[in-house]
């Protein structure tokens, strides 16, 4: 997002592979994608010391080569961001595994250090705020999303339109300096998603495998429903992940819930409103129990949704001060981006 508060888009055209893909948007964006990594405590104070680290060094070696082997062309189109923007490799690699090297990264808090400053890293650490809304009726059919990242994403993301070379097309909101789209994309194909993370506990996570970002990417060349499933629910991924997955011409819509050892559960979407937070519903995983979360389900309980109003009612929901639906941050900046942003895209609507 600019800093006027204006979502940056940029069409790529027709890109002969992956790594020309990359090159453009890096090109494109490169100073957008320089200020993130500049600006991105995690990445600075938490991912790149543990990986100049003799334990991150295997870690970090068996997820690029099981990425890089499973999804050669989106491997290529990440060296190529890097290229493109002129940032460090490993900084795109860093950001790009995030969710899967986290958890492997020793908690060691030191006696008399910045507390302040500590406190600043859990929070842009804890960016899982996004909630969905999905209901298919005989008279609508809506999947409803708000992007609640955290404010370290303010000015840092993008939308990215390309056409692969077998001539289906894609568009995607980005977070800078990762591959399209750890967020939310659609394609020509009539597939649509959006995503939802679900942290479970560490012994849930698998080290080395399959990382999140290369399976949303994926998902943006599906060429149906049952294909978008299949690519979510076949990779062995490092940690799971909630996928909302729209079928635009058919007028289904459906949740999946994924978990390391290629654990999988689905559920359709009907007449009934089913509203996904940051937590498993329907998979049975050990997981982290998020009051943030809880609290949100508890909330949209209470709010009937049968239109795209009352979608949008919902996710712009306010109500409970401590964790409301449309997290507002600390700051009017904050509150002003994820406003934007529910505006701007929250809903899907399938006539």
């Amino acid at each position: 997002m600019a800093a006027g508060g204006e979502l940056d888009a940029f069409d790529a055209g027709r890109c002969a592979d992956g790594y020309a893909l990359g090159l453009a948007v890096g090109r494109r964006f490169a100073e957008v994608i320089r200020s993130r990594m500049r600006q991105d405590l995690v990445l600075r104070e938490q991912l790149l010391p543990f990986a100049s680290t003799a334990e991150a060094q295997p870690l970090l070696a068996a997820l690029q080569s099981a990425n890089r082997e499973r999804y050669p062309r989106y491997w290529d189109e990440l060296v190529g961001t890097a290229d493109g923007s002129g940032v460090p490799l490993l900084h795109v690699i860093l950001v790009n595994f995030r969710k899967e090297v986290l958890p492997f990264i020793p908690k060691d808090p030191k006696e008399g250090g910045d507390r302040a400053r500590e406190e600043e890293v859990e929070e842009e650490e804890a960016d899982d705020d996004c909630s969905d809304v999905l209901i298919v009726s005989d008279s609508t059919a809506i999947a409803a999303h708000n992007e609640d990242g955290n404010v370290a994403l303010l000015g840092h993301t993008y939308l990215v339109r390309a056409t692969l070379p077998d001539g289906v097309s894609f568009t995607a909101y980005t977070y800078a300096g990762e591959l399209p789209s750890c967020a939310f994309g659609f394609n020509t194909n009539g597939v649509a998603f959006t995503l939802n993370a679900v942290p479970p506990v560490n012994d849930e996570i698998v080290a080395g495998a399959i990382a999140l970002n290369f399976v949303s990417r994926d998902l943006l060349e599906a060429k149906n429903l049952e294909d978008a499933m299949h690519r979510v629910c076949s990779p062995f991924v490092s940690v799971g992940h909630n996928y909302n997955l729209m079928d635009i011409r058919g007028r289904r819509i459906v949740n999946v819930e994924t978990a390391s050892g290629n654990r999988f559960a689905v559920r359709e979407a009907g007449a009934l409103p089913f509203f996904h937070a940051n937590m498993y519903r329907h998979l049975q995983v050990k997981q982290v129990q998020d009051e943030n979360s809880m609290s949100r389900e508890k909330r949209a309980a209470q709010c009937p949704v049968d239109s795209k109003e009352t979608a949008l009612s919902l996710l712009g929901d306010t109500a409970d001060e401590k964790y409301p639906i449309c997290m507002t941050g600390d700051s009017q900046s904050a509150q002003h981006f994820f406003s934007c942003v529910l505006m701007s895209i929250g809903c899907c609507i399938m006539n």
